[in-house]
């Protein structure tokens, strides 16, 4: 019984040990996705920043004036 034990927490402590790997390559997919989709939309957000910007900096006057 106690070598059955044994057995299984060494599989057990394999199959933890071969999963190493996965981690990285997740985190390497999720930045490829991301510079996807900001290469995707780069000049849809320019614009979108820009025109925030624009708002701000015409009403300030009126915030402080």
């Amino acid at each position: 019984m106690r070598e059955l034990c044994e057995r299984i927490k060494t599989n057990i402590n394999s199959v933890n040990e071969s999963n190493k790997g996965v981690a990285a390559i997740e985190v390497i997919l999720i930045l490829v996705v991301l510079i996807g989709l900001v290469v995707i939309f780069k000049s849809q957000a320019i614009a979108l920043v820009t025109k925030i910007w624009n708002a701000i900096t015409d009403n300030a006057g009126s915030i402080t004036g």
